[in-house]
């Protein structure tokens, strides 16, 4: 790991996300490595994992998964944060990964939907309307970091929501 003032208190790298299981689940197997827009990389890695698990399971077992993996993802979270030094660190994407298959699970499986969500979760993740910005400002432990962006994902689907009843 090696620390810089452009990259904020640390920079993981692959022996940090190896060390412990934690590390690797937070920062979305790998994804949170990403030097830029790691939130993003992050969110993409939901894609494949709802393609491939969603078709396999019933809704049930999928929302039980869901629930399961934002459990997994407080522990995680809060065990990363505090080997990191930092509560939310950028490379933490395991929130957007948890949060966007709850997005993806919502929608329509049209494409069209699918990109949209991801646009609009990215854009409520980024802009951290209130109360998004509160939470994330306030709760500073691993349901901090998880709960900001399960309220971007119910954002998103508001707003899309409201675009399926206008079509």
């Amino acid at each position: 790991m090696t620390t810089s003032a452009e990259s904020g208190p640390a920079r993981p790298d692959l022996r940090f996300l190896l060390a412990h299981p934690a590390h690797f689940i937070a920062f979305g197997f790998g994804a949170g490595l990403a030097r830029s827009a790691p939130g993003t990389v992050g969110t993409l890695v939901a894609f494949p994992i709802f393609w491939i698990l969603h078709p396999r399971m019933p809704d049930t077992w999928f929302l039980a998964l869901l629930a399961a993996l934002f459990v997994v993802g407080v522990w995680a979270c809060e065990r990363t944060g505090q080997d990191l030094g930092v509560h939310d660190h950028g490379g933490m994407v395991f929130d957007e990964v948890v949060a966007f298959l709850l997005v993806l699970f919502m929608l329509p499986q049209e494409p069209w939907w699918q990109v949209a969500g991801f646009v609009l979760f990215r854009f409520f993740d980024i802009v951290k309307p209130i109360p998004i910005r509160y939470y994330d400002r306030t709760v500073r432990n691993g349901f901090g970091v998880m709960l900001d962006d399960l309220i971007a994902a119910f954002y998103a689907l508001i707003v899309l929501a409201a675009l399926r009843m206008a079509l």
